[in-house]
């Protein structure tokens, strides 16, 4: 492992410049490099390096590469109405009971907010990059923006009480500053804040498009860094396993913010990646079916 202390490699967490590489692959035919903050044991792509990071990859490259498909695809479908479904179920197990305005980061082709509209409210908004995606979504009545900036410069535009990032954050190479907005410019003081992002422990991770890997640690400590203060927290397969903890769900709420807040560090990272990675290869040699969903 290489010493970089490059300002362009600095944590996006803790914003220390003291980073190893962690590990080197390839991805779509691109190589990547992953470096882990040695202040706080964070793992990410440098964002000056990653092709990810070019402002037209989500809107002209991220799904054919990914899905061989510009569009939406039966199969991508049927995961994400799961996915909705799923999300619905989490919200109600958490109390959610009444929301007046929903904005989803991030959102595909519009299932999540179909999903949300039918459950709480009309007032459902989405953003979503990927021409095509957001076209589909448009097609159920769905207001939808191709960017965060395109929205903020609606001047009717109110403040939600519910924001979703589903598979989104990993997506961003600087998370924290990503919720600090979102907090400050776009979420009710009473409102919620719900994540889905893969799980550093179970899931693969590495893939070109995700710049941020997240444990259940570090994904409390941005949340903490951010301002919000986390009420729900669960790991879990679905829809793809039914013993594999794959994905971390969160919600939050408005917190105190913390002007200096120093990241508690995570230690033993690539230890536990390993052993989560054990326990993967076990449950899929001896419970495939349960291990891996069609």
């Amino acid at each position: 492992m290489n010493q970089n202390n490059n300002s362009k490699t600095t944590c996006p967490l803790c914003q220390s410049p003291q980073n190893l590489e962690f590990e080197k692959v390839q991805s779509f035919g691109y190589p990547i490099v992953y470096y882990q903050c040695q202040q706080c044991g964070f793992v990410f792509q440098n964002a000056g390096e990653s092709e990810s990071t070019n402002p037209k990859f989500y809107e002209e490259t991220y799904r054919k590469i990914y899905q061989f498909s510009e569009s939406p695809t039966e199969k991508d479908l049927k995961i994400q109405q799961k996915r909705a479904q799923g999300t619905l179920d989490f919200l109600i197990r958490q109390g959610v009971q009444k929301l007046e305005g929903v904005l989803d980061i991030g959102a595909s082709s519009g299932l999540l907010l179909k999903t949300l509209r039918k459950a709480f409210t009309d007032n459902v908004v989405g953003v979503e990059p990927g021409r095509a995606y957001r076209e589909f979504a448009q097609l159920d009545g769905l207001n939808m923006y191709a960017s965060l900036e395109e929205l903020e410069k609606e001047p009717q535009r109110k403040p939600f009480d519910l924001i979703s990032l589903m598979h989104v954050l990993e997506h961003i190479p600087e998370p924290v500053k990503l919720l600090t907005n979102l907090r400050t410019n776009h979420l009710l003081p009473s409102g919620y804040l719900l994540i889905e992002v893969p799980n550093f422990y179970a899931h693969d991770s590495y893939e070109l498009a995700h710049v941020s890997c997240f444990t259940p640690h570090s994904l409390k400590e941005t949340f903490q860094k951010a301002g919000f203060k986390i009420i729900a927290m669960e790991k879990h397969g679905h829809p793809r396993s039914k013993l594999l903890n794959l994905y971390i769900t969160v919600l939050a709420k408005v917190g105190v913010e913390e002007p200096g807040y120093k990241v508690k560090p995570e230690k033993l990272v690539r230890e536990r990646r390993h052993l989560g990675f054990l326990y993967r290869r076990l449950v899929l040699k001896f419970l495939p079916k349960l291990a891996w969903l069609d």
